[in-house]
Order: structure tokens, then sequence, then C-alpha cells
């Protein structure tokens, strides 16, 4: 199967991955066939791009970084907390978050043991779900990503526990932000944008006091906005005064954010948003982070058309487990002519390297499609 965006997928596509609702309900099954209608929702519930059946890649397969089953009880176990936060007093949502404590750290170790247990590169765009709330998937995104650098950065299963509940927690300030803030569509004004950057330090007064949320859960509320150049908010803090948790929250939050769709702008492809941290490591972020991350993560998800430097194009087949940018790619083309399929490893082809990628393809169905 084939990653192609939404908006350039043609009348009578197949569909090669099922889209799931935030409860775990298929909503569009594989093998569906993919009408006009069809795509204009698919479009309007944000989703920018999607797997569809092709039969020269037919065979390439693409596995979820974590069960369906363990996602969709994650989605719903922030979604409930947070749900119920935002409607509560301050007293009593102390309360459901000291409650949620136990919650959290149990499904924290569900997800350390399914990413310790796979030996996939982490890729979160290939689980194409719908939710009613983007701060929940967020959050699961946010705690996916800072847990795979963790293990990557060989961190203490007690840090990975704390690491994890920091991630879940980290935007919990914003269930006090006013609904038509946070979702608005266009440019926010410089007093919304205020009422935006409170979330950091809610969320820190939110949790700071709970006996059962350890201290530095708090501050990963409270740091991962914060850059290493002193840019960031709310305190301004620079290098070594930034916990190492709030650096890697830091890296994971941005890269979730430019890669997921939002209100006011499409997503990102993972190697889009992996440019966006160069550019910032070692002024906004930690090198040592953001090089753990480019190990941890699939920067180019399986089943991306790819150009290579010498001008061959394909589509990814597989991860090289520790080398995400040098994935094994299936030649499709040469010299703009098509060929017969095979494999071509970057690991073992180090002259070659990824130039450029599309998702926009045309395609012609085989009769059995």
């Amino acid at each position: 199967m084939r990653l192609v965006a939404t908006t350039s997928v043609e009348e009578g596509a197949l569909l090669g991955k099922a889209i799931y609702n935030d409860k775990g309900q298929v909503l569009l099954n594989v093998g569906a066939r993919l009408e006009g209608k069809i795509l204009s929702r698919l479009e309007e519930f944000g989703i920018d791009y999607i797997y569809i059946k092709d039969p020269d890649t037919d065979d390439i397969i693409v596995r979820n970084s974590i069960s369906d089953e363990l996602r969709v009880n994650a989605i719903m176990t922030i979604g409930d907390t947070f749900k119920q936060i935002q409607l509560d007093s301050k007293v009593s949502q102390t309360f459901v978050l000291e409650k949620s404590a136990r919650k959290f750290k149990k499904l924290i170790s569900d997800l350390l043991n399914e990413l310790q247990r796979s030996k996939e590169l982490l890729n979160l765009l290939s689980d194409v779900f719908l939710h009613d709330h983007y701060i929940f998937s967020h959050s699961l995104n946010v705690t996916l990503y800072a847990l795979a650098i963790g293990i990557e950065m060989k961190l203490t299963p007690k840090e990975l526990e704390q690491l994890g509940l920091g991630a879940i927690l980290h935007d919990v300030g914003k269930m006090n932000v006013p609904e038509e803030i946070l979702l608005k569509p266009g440019k926010l004004t410089a007093e919304e944008f205020q009422v935006i950057k409170a979330h950091a330090e809610d969320g820190f007064q939110m949790l700071r006091n709970i006996p059962t949320v350890p201290l530095i859960v708090a501050h990963c509320a409270y740091q991962h906005h914060e850059r290493l150049n002193g840019a960031g908010y709310p305190r301004g803090l620079k290098k070594d005064e930034i916990h190492l948790f709030g650096k890697i929250l830091g890296v994971a939050d941005v890269f979730d954010a430019v890669t997921s769709n939002r209100v006011y702008r499409p997503a990102m492809l993972p190697h889009e948003g992996l440019e966006i941290l160069y550019s910032g490591s070692g002024s906004l972020f930690d090198t040592k982070v953001v090089d753990a991350f480019r190990r941890a993560v699939a920067i180019y998800p399986v089943g991306l058309t790819v150009m290579l430097s010498d001008g061959r194009k394909g589509v990814v087949a597989e991860q090289n487990p520790g080398l995400g940018e040098r994935p094994i790619v299936r030649i499709l083309e040469e010299s703009g002519r098509k060929v017969v399929p095979y494999q071509l490893d970057l690991e073992s082809n180090l002259s070659l390297m990824i130039v450029s990628c599309d998702t926009i393809i045309k395609y012609e169905y085989a009769a059995n499609y």
C-alpha cells in the first residue's frame, strides 16, 4: 500500500488501512472505494494522509506502533479525565487528578511494554483515528514520542514512568482555556495568546500538590515550552535550568504539533517536522534529545513515495531499527521509467540518500482491486 495525501486521491481508489473513531469502531474499512463524498468527509475531519491499495506495493505491511485496543483505552482514559477536569472546580480538579494518577501509571506501563517489545521505529502517521478533541490524541502522541526518546536515551524504569506521566499531563492546564480560543481557526490576538500561554503555569499549579504525582511531573507541565536560548515560556529558562524531561517534552510536543492536523493548518510529513527540530537543534532544542528522537522515530513512514539522490523513485518498504533516515526502499522507477520492482537497503548503500518525498500519486488500478 501507499501513503497518499487525501487531497490527491483519485476517485475509485481503494482504502488500504482502516480508519477508526476514538472508541475503536471502524468508520471506513480496508477495501472501501473512495468516492467524492467520502474523500470530502475525510478532509473535513482533518485527515491529511491515508493508505490506499496499489498493485506494486500491496504486499508492503504497515504496522501500528501500538495495538488498536491500547490506543483506544489510552484515548478514553485521557479523555474522561480531562473532560472531568474541564467541568469541575479547582478543588475538584485536584481530586480527579489524584484519583486518575493510578490509571495513568498503569497506562504508561502498558505503553512501555508494547514500545519495548516492538522492533519497529515509532510511526504514528499509520494510526488513522478520528478524535473528538485534539488534546486527547496530542497528549497520547507526545507520551509515545517522549517514551521512545527516553528508551533510546536509556532512562531507568522509574524515570520512564515519571516522564510518561509528565507527558500525559503536560497540557492539562489547557482544560482551563476557553474552547473558542483553544480551537480558533485563525490567528490568535496578543491577548488570546497570553491566555494560551497560561496553560503551562496552570498545569503546574494543578499538579504540584497532588500526593500521588511526583513533583517532576508538575515541572513537565511547567517546562515543556521552555527553550535552551531562553526564548520559551513561562519563565524564560535556559540550558541546564531546564530539566531533561522538559527538553524531551519540548521536542515531542513540537514534532507532534507540526505533524498533526490543526484547524489553522494542515499536517506536515515526519521528515518536514524533523527539519524544524534540526533547525532549532542547539539553540531551541537539546541536540542529544533531537538525535535520540531521530533514531527512535520513522522519519520516512512505510508506504511513502521517495526520490533518491541518483534519480531512482520508489516506496519505503521497511524500516531499519535506529536508522529512521535510511529505510529499505522498493524501487519502482529509474530515469522516469517503470522497472520490475526491487528492494534497495539504504543502510548498506551509504552513497545514496532520500532527497524528496511525494504523496501526490497517479494510479492505474488493477481489475482485482
